[in-house]
């Protein structure tokens, strides 16, 4: 079994994953030899940073600890090193942690550099180094800073604006909101001390943002940000206290940078294609957007909150985004520019499965009379009035299910077919 998932390695916080993290260290410490390395708040990612440190040093590679820092952040640190490794589980919720690889430039570790690490690691394949080859560790000091610095320039005009940001609880509690201040906003701090006991649920959706709606609302904010646990994703409640949805957001964003061809996941609205953007889209996962920003392009994201700004790095960068929406924000109510945008009917929900076989899963989708079928990643059925995704979840147990159309009533029948395939073939594999 993989150990990578889509956005990394990524497991309970536990003895298992401690030992693993620390394997993943004397691998990448065999070929990386000059790494540094971040974590979130959580209450795990102290111990996993300093077994993966440990793992590198003990391979004879020199590591450099930036504390806790916004994968953004390390990632911008990366240039400087070999290799980055960040130590998360992102979205995930608390008791979860994991660690995410990058490459000077900002990307994820791609399949090949993947597939590297594992061999590895299953091999047993790294050895440690003499005693007289083994290096100290040092600090990296000023990451958010340096972020913070690179940011700035980017947006020359003050930006008087009044901001609830909600982080979470998480890294990038350490640096929205002193950027916003630097900007000039007026920034109400919410859930913004690093800790790892999440207020409420890591994933920036709608329905763990209660408080930041209700914040936007009651004080009269311009508009209301909010990251997951390590501050790759960005969320924006407009000025009437409306969570935006990821697809108006990131059409928002690609018109806010200038792109003319947005980079985004195959669950991707179908109203990005009829704004006038070329699209190209990739399996779900920023991993995958950035490895085809690198053929070229100014930006790319996914609905769930990951916005790449190739500009800045090739890793999704929830700070950098903050800036921009803040900075369209200033120039007219956010609430308009969402209202410019059309809208049609989508779901996604997920349903929690372990054991389904995917290629009957697909026999059974595969019965519904579609115009075209994409196995860019799972299934998806394009209608005349819409098109339904299914596909395995890169990061958890969970078989994802997504469905857009032109009414509610066609919706609601596309997600419901899909969900019952699911269900029946479930049951046909007790």
């Amino acid at each position: 079994m993989p150990l990578f998932g889509t956005s990394g390695i990524r497991g309970v916080a536990d003895g298992n994953l401690v030992q693993l993290v620390l394997k993943v260290g004397l691998a990448v410490g065999k070929v990386y030899r000059n790494v540094v390395v971040g974590g979130d708040t959580r209450t795990s990612s102290d111990a996993l940073k300093h077994a993966f440190i440990s793992g590198l040093l003990a391979a004879g590679s020199k590591s450099y600890d930036a504390g806790v820092t916004p994968t953004p952040t390390l990632a911008l640190a990366a240039k400087e090193f070999d290799a980055g490794a960040m130590i998360t589980a992102s979205h995930n919720p608390a008791e979860y942690n994991g660690i995410k690889l990058l490459n000077p430039d900002g990307s994820a570790f791609n399949s090949y550099q993947q597939k590297q690490i594992e061999e590895m690691i299953l091999g047993a394949s790294f050895p440690a180094a003499r005693w007289d080859e083994i290096k100290s560790s040092g600090i990296y000091n000023g990451a958010i800073e340096k972020h913070i610095e690179r940011i700035i320039p980017d947006f020359p005009t003050r930006l008087r604006l009044k901001i609830v940001v909600d982080c979470g609880c998480g890294a990038a509690s350490v640096a929205t909101p002193y950027l916003l201040k630097k900007l000039g906003c007026n920034v109400k701090a919410l859930h913004c001390y690093p800790s790892g006991f999440f207020p409420h649920d890591a994933e920036p959706t709608e329905a763990n943002l209660g408080d930041l709606i209700r914040a936007t609302r009651e004080i009269g904010a311009d508009l209301g940000i909010a990251h997951d646990g390590d501050g790759d994703r960005m969320m924006v409640v407009d000025d009437r206290g409306r969570f935006v949805s990821g697809d108006k957001l990131m059409i928002l964003l690609a018109q806010e940078v200038g792109a003319k061809e947005i980079v985004t996941t195959i669950d991707a609205s179908m109203v990005i294609d009829e704004m006038g953007f070329k699209v190209t889209r990739t399996r779900v996962g920023d991993t995958y957007v950035s490895e085809e920003l690198k053929r070229g392009g100014r930006f790319g994201g996914e609905p769930s909150g990951s916005w790449v700004f190739p500009n800045i790095s090739l890793c999704p960068d929830g700070i950098y985004a903050a800036a921009q929406v803040a900075a369209m924000a200033s120039r007219r109510k956010l609430s308009l520019l969402v209202n410019d945008i059309p809208y049609y009917p989508l779901l996604r929900g997920s349903i929690t499965s372990k054991g389904v076989v995917v290629s009957e899963l697909e026999r059974q989708l595969l019965t519904m009379e579609s115009l075209s079928v994409s196995n860019v990643d799972g299934i998806k059925l394009d209608f005349e009035d819409g098109w339904l995704l299914v596909r395995a979840s890169g990061t958890e147990p969970k078989i994802r299910v997504t469905a857009e159309a032109k009414s509610e009533a066609r919706v609601h029948q596309l997600y419901d077919d899909g969900i019952r395939a699911i269900k029946e073939c479930m049951e046909s594999q007790k």
